[in-house]
């Protein structure tokens, strides 16, 4: 698809405004795709233990947003894609309720369900959106698992290809172009020509 066609909705929904995953499902849907993968997050009642009551959600809206739609461009250089829908709720969400959505559509199952994956783990590692869990006897602010991983890999020194991170923000992962992948497949370091490591 060229980029004037590429058919993406990303919405960051304001507090107490539920998920309407019909919405999103229908918004991706098309005679084209013989497959829609989804991925629903939704709040669990426990943790490690403790009660949950709600998670709360905060974000600087408008880099949430821009973060998302690069993210589901970066998948559609992977994966042969028809249509994408992101969702993702702010403020108090209850237990059994839904945080974030991602709905995607392509012409075969794989590619959907890989890009699916790929979509909700990068959103988890890298979109400034912030999660509390509100328990029965208190609450803690959480770095999502992937946030962590990928934090970790920096700190390190080490990426996740094995290569040495020593130029911060200035080495980014990004999908190799135009070939097809798992959703855990090869990444290619991309490196700042300008930015010369000192080590």
């Amino acid at each position: 698809m060229d980029g004037e066609n590429e058919k993406t909705l990303v919405e960051i929904l304001e507090a107490n405004i539920k998920v309407d995953i019909a919405k999103y499902i229908n918004f991706v849907s098309n005679p084209q795709s013989g497959a829609i993968a989804t991925f629903s997050g939704t709040t669990r009642d426990t943790f490690k233990g403790k009660n949950v009551v709600e998670l709360r959600y905060e974000a600087y809206v408008p880099m949430a947003e821009r973060q998302i739609k690069s993210i589901c461009s970066s998948a559609r250089l992977s994966w042969s894609l028809e249509a994408i829908a992101v969702a993702h709720r702010l403020g108090s969400v209850p237990v059994g309720e839904t945080s974030v959505f991602v709905a995607i559509s392509s012409v075969h199952r794989d590619d959907a369900l890989d890009a699916c994956k790929y979509i909700i783990d990068e959103l988890k590692a890298s979109v400034p959106i912030f999660k509390k869990e509100v328990y029965s006897n208190g609450e803690v602010w959480k770095e999502n698992r992937e946030f962590l991983e990928r934090k970790d890999e920096y700190s390190s020194g080490i990426s996740a290809a094995g290569g040495r991170v020593c130029c911060g923000s200035k080495v980014k992962e990004v999908p190799a172009a135009k070939e097809k992948k798992s959703c855990c497949g090869n990444k290619t370091m991309v490196r700042d020509e300008e930015a010369e490591c000192t080590s």
